[in-house]
């Protein structure tokens, strides 16, 4: 496996950006739902550098899987970020809003996200190779 320092910093900056976006395009809707993040305040800075963070975490795995299964073709970096994308998110989303109660319409905001975020690494790492 080889991994791409300059693909991961731009992949989790790309992922980061469109959360930002996403989240303040959704909050509204969010808010009607009771999510803390859609309450209009902005987020303390260590939250922000905490999101940072996690945008580069999953840039690298991600990169990092894309690597080891030699995906070099869009077809097959949309092919794993949607494995992912069910295998993980939705999995952990659904078991949420069965067992915790969490609203489906905040779970189906928030599997949105994650969709583009993995289609973004994914994509993106595929291109770069």
């Amino acid at each position: 496996m080889t991994l791409n320092y300059l693909e991961i910093l731009v992949a989790g900056i790309a992922v980061f950006v469109f959360a930002a976006i996403y989240y303040t395009v959704m909050a509204p809707r969010g808010a009607k739902l009771g999510a803390a993040w859609a309450q209009g305040r902005r987020p303390p800075p260590a939250r922000m550098v905490l999101e940072i963070v996690k945008a580069l975490v999953v840039a690298a795995v991600v990169a990092g899987l894309v690597s080891c299964v030699g995906i070099t073709h869009v077809t097959g970096a949309v092919e794993l970020a949607l494995a992912l994308w069910v295998g993980f998110p939705v999995v952990l989303l659904v078991g949420s809003v069965t067992q915790e109660n969490v609203a489906w319409q905040l779970a189906a905001i928030h599997a949105g996200d994650w969709l583009v975020k993995l289609l973004i690494v994914a994509v993106l790492a595929a291109l770069w190779r």
